[in-house]
C-alpha cells in the first residue's frame, strides 16, 4: 500500500472513533472458553460502552458468563469497521474488546477491561475512561447512505474534489472512491494498479449533522472548483483509463 497518511488531518481521536465503530456494527465475532460464536444484530452499546448482548438460553457465553470469577477477563469481542462503498481492502479499521461478562436481566453485559483500535495507521490501546466518555461521531448512523449516495450519483464530485489532492498521492490513480466521512472530514480511497491510498480532506469547521455536513461539502467542491485540475486525471482521460 501506497503510504499516503500525511494527508490526513483533523481525524477523530482514537476513543471516538473506536465507540463509532461499535455503535455502526451490526455484527461482531466474540471468543470465549476456548469458543468463538459470529452475532449478527445481537449487541446495543450502553452510554458507558459496555456491550449488551442478546443470547439464547442455550449459548457457550451465557455458561462463560455464569462461570468465570467476576472481574476477570472471560472474552474477546472483536468489532470490523467495513466500507459501505464497494472498493479494495474495504476493513477500514478493527475493533478488540476484552473483559468480562455478566448476566443482566436475562442478557450479557459485558464489561471491556482493555480496548485495541488497529487501523491502517496502527494499533492504540484506547484508555478505558476515554473510552467510556466518548461519544459516537454524530454522523456515524448516516455514513452508509451518504458515502453510497456520493459514490452512486455524484461521480463528478468526486472527480472534482480530487483538485485538492497533492498530484504526489494521485500519481498513478485508476479510480477514486469515497471510503469514509465524519464531523471533521472526507476520507477518498485512491485506487491504482497495485496499490491504493488514502487522503484525508479536512472540513473548515467539524459537522455535527447531515445539514451541516451539506454545507462543509459544499465549500470543499467551492475550493476544489476554484483549483486547477490534477495533470494525473486530465492524463487518465486523455488515455481514455478513466
Amino acid at each position: 500500500m501506497v503510504d499516503d497518511s500525511h494527508s490526513w488531518t483533523a481525524a477523530p481521536a482514537a476513543a471516538e472513533r473506536a465507540r463509532s465503530v461499535l455503535a455502526a456494527a451490526w455484527s461482531c465475532s466474540v471468543t470465549a472458553e476456548g469458543t468463538r460464536e459470529e452475532l449478527v444484530g445481537a449487541t446495543t452499546v450502553a452510554e458507558d460502552g459496555r456491550v449488551l448482548v442478546e443470547v439464547p438460553e442455550d449459548s457457550a457465553l451465557l455458561a462463560a458468563a455464569i462461570c468465570a470469577p467476576r472481574g476477570e477477563p472471560s472474552a474477546v469481542l472483536e468489532f470490523a469497521d467495513v466500507a459501505p462503498v464497494p472498493l479494495r481492502s474495504r476493513i477500514r479499521a478493527r475493533l478488540w474488546l476484552a473483559g468480562w461478562f455478566a448476566v443482566e436481566e436475562g442478557r450479557l453485559a459485558f464489561t471491556p477491561t482493555r480496548v485495541v483500535l488497529r487501523q491502517p495507521s496502527g494499533a492504540v490501546v484506547v484508555d478505558l475512561d476515554d473510552f467510556a466518555a466518548a461519544v459516537p461521531d454524530p454522523l456515524t448512523t448516516a455514513e452508509a447512505r451518504l458515502l453510497t449516495h456520493l459514490a452512486d450519483c455524484h461521480a463528478d464530485a468526486v472527480e472534482r474534489l480530487t483538485r485538492l489532492v497533492d498530484s504526489d498521492s494521485l500519481h498513478g490513480a485508476v479510480r477514486v472512491q469515497p471510503l469514509a466521512v465524519d464531523r471533521h472530514g472526507l476520507t477518498l480511497r485512491i485506487e491504482r494498479a497495485r496499490a491504493h491510498g488514502d487522503v484525508r480532506l479536512a472540513f473548515h469547521r467539524p459537522a455535527d449533522d447531515v445539514a451541516q455536513l451539506t454545507e462543509r461539502m459544499h465549500v470543499l467542491l467551492g475550493q476544489a472548483s476554484a483549483a486547477s485540475c490534477p495533470r494525473a486525471l486530465q492524463r487518465q482521460r486523455t488515455d481514455g483509463d478513466g
